[in-house]
């Protein structure tokens, strides 16, 4: 094939588009231009990349594989301008790692301003995603490696423990349980909740655990940040369960109390994922490193 990096960017362009004009002009491409090109790349390839509909178009499965790699290598080159941009302009490489909220807002903030000093060399791209988004983001190459909650599902990743990342329970001031110090989940399980969005890696580890004992929960509202659930907590619309770092984060801003889960399924961890170790950068091994030992 002689596709070059040019048609993997208007083919993406035209995906997220759904159209060949959309693609085109997101492209700074005429369209008689960006049709060209479209022939010429599936001619190239031998199968029909787009199925063309009257209102636009989508990608056949030969334009999803195509896509699927399109962005790995449109990243790569992206990563490797800034990396040789870095090293021109006196920095030695910049090391991206994502962390979801938990890891973002506790644990990271002062190991990684402990390693920063003494690589003075090093510039780090700290992405805040959810666990699940860093799986996803890693396992399709698009960053070395991650923090995240051993909640989620690694895939074919590697996870190894880091901290402890213990779940907890929060009611407003009010409720019938606050004179308690600790619950079981069974013990709250027909209260009105206040939950998290479908696709949150928390709120599925709780739903499994909710469904284990033959239950749904029952959710008022979803929201999608803690400080969110916090507030609707303390507000009294319903009960709230997240990490317990975050739990006491937000005490000072929001009224409610935090009560202990004594369910083994929420000792959650934090823990590091990655592909291949041997395949991280030198620089990114003895970063993770640093985080384990200390």
């Amino acid at each position: 094939m002689r596709l070059d990096l040019a048609d993997f960017q208007l083919f993406i362009c035209i995906i997220e588009a759904g159209s060949i004009t959309g693609g085109a002009i997101k492209a700074n491409l005429a369209l008689s231009s960006a049709s060209e090109r479209l022939r010429h790349m599936e001619a190239d390839v031998g199968v029909p990349l787009l199925v063309r509909h009257p209102r636009g178009v989508t990608p056949t499965e030969a334009g999803e594989t195509l896509a699927k790699y399109a962005r790995q290598i449109i990243y790569q080159h992206e990563l490797l301008k800034t990396e040789l941009k870095n090293f021109t302009s006196g920095m030695r490489g910049t090391l991206r790692l994502y962390a979801n909220t938990s890891a973002l807002t506790e644990f990271l903030p002062s190991k990684i301003a402990s390693w920063l000093k003494t690589h003075p060399d090093i510039h780090i791209d700290l992405e805040e995603r959810s666990s699940t988004d860093i799986i996803k983001s890693i396992s399709a190459g698009l960053g070395e490696a991650g923090i995240v909650s051993n909640a989620v599902d690694p895939q074919t990743l590697k996870l190894e423990p880091l901290v402890d990342d213990h779940l907890s329970l929060i009611i407003p001031i009010n409720h019938r349980l606050n004179g308690e110090q600790a619950v079981f989940l069974k013990d709250i399980i027909h209260e009105p909740f206040v939950g998290f969005y479908p696709g949150s890696a928390l709120q599925e580890h709780i739903n499994i655990h909710a469904s284990s004992m033959g239950y749904e929960l029952i959710v008022r509202i979803r929201m999608n940040t803690f400080e969110g659930m916090c507030e609707m907590v303390a507000n009294g619309i319903g009960l709230g369960i997240l990490p317990e770092v975050i739990a006491d984060k937000y005490q000072t801003s929001f009224k409610y109390k935090k009560l202990t889960l004594k369910d083994e399924w929420a000792k959650r961890q934090l823990c590091i994922t990655y592909q291949c170790w041997e395949d991280l950068s030198s620089a990114m091994k003895n970063l993770l490193n640093y985080l384990k030992l200390t």
